[in-house]
This record gives structure tokens, sequence and C-alpha cells, in this order.
């Protein structure tokens, strides 16, 4: 699994935990519905960590809730 992989994985996982659309997800989070879509889809490859943060002040995570998961345990190394 890639990175990009595991935040979407993620980011539907935290949609489904609140029996929301990404499009109302995306408004509590504070940030535009394109830029969920964005990630969700193949357009954001690399979504900046300020876009993550304002998806975890919007869920009530911190930075290191939202990356402690199982999601990011086996990343595949992206550097060779």
């Amino acid at each position: 699994m890639t990175l990009k992989e595991a935040l979407q994985q993620r980011i539907l996982g935290l949609c489904e935990e609140q029996g929301v659309k990404p499009n109302t997800f995306a408004h509590h989070c504070g940030i535009d519905r394109s830029t969920i879509y964005s990630i969700l889809g193949d357009k954001s490859n690399n979504p900046s960590i300020t876009t993550i943060k304002k998806i975890c002040d919007g869920t009530g995570l911190t930075l290191g809730q939202f990356f402690s998961h199982e999601l990011f345990d086996g990343l595949e190394q992206e550097i060779e």
C-alpha cells in the first residue's frame, strides 16, 4: 500500500465513522470539497500537512492519532 492509498482509506474510514459523505466531511473540516475529492481521486498525490491538520481539527484528532493507524504501519518504501 502506498501513502496515497493509506490517506484515501483513512479519510473514507473517518467519513464512515461520522456517517457523512466526503462533501459534508470537507465542510466539517473547513476545507474545499474539491480538496477532499482531489485526495480521494487521482489529482492530489501529496496533500499538504496543513490539509491533514485541518482534517484532524475537524474530526477532533491529533496528527498523532490520525497517523497512529494500522493503515500507515506497513507502507511501502518510497525511496529506493
